[in-house]
């Protein structure tokens, strides 16, 4: 390459920073609004279990603080939040799942109904993922 377009570009590329990292600041404050949206608290989370031996799959529904068992897991209900003023919408649960035989919980913190695979539990045996708040 030529000094003179070795120069070009790099004169075109200090040109282009500041563009560039006002794109990025203005995406960083629309995704923080966004993460900001008003939620509202179900009174419990209606959740769905799947034994990868058998192919039973099972729908629970489990209140706020308390816990529904199927086949050797237990899925206890922290939390469940959706959209403010919307009940059918985007479901956020914080769980804690327990197995037969183990201390420590096999599954603890926030599925998200839309995206399952996002923050998955790892079980050799269940899958578990969330359909929805459940408001009464």
């Amino acid at each position: 390459m030529e000094p003179g377009i070795i120069r070009d570009i790099w004169i075109k590329g200090r040109l282009m920073m500041p563009r560039l990292m006002a794109i990025l600041a203005s995406l960083l404050l629309a995704s923080a609004a966004m993460a900001q949206l008003a939620t509202t608290n179900g009174t419990g989370v209606a959740v769905r279990a799947l034994n990868k031996l058998t192919g039973k799959v099972t729908d629970l529904q489990v209140v706020n603080g308390q816990s529904a068992t199927v086949g050797r897991i237990t899925v206890r209900a922290n939390e469940c939040r959706y959209p403010e003023g919307n009940a059918a919408g985007e479901a956020y649960a914080s769980l804690t799942i327990t197995e037969i035989g183990k201390d420590a919980p096999v599954y603890q913190g926030w599925m998200i109904a839309s995206s399952p695979a996002l923050n998955p539990m790892d079980h050799q045996r269940y899958d578990v993922w969330v359909l929805r708040c459940t408001t009464s």
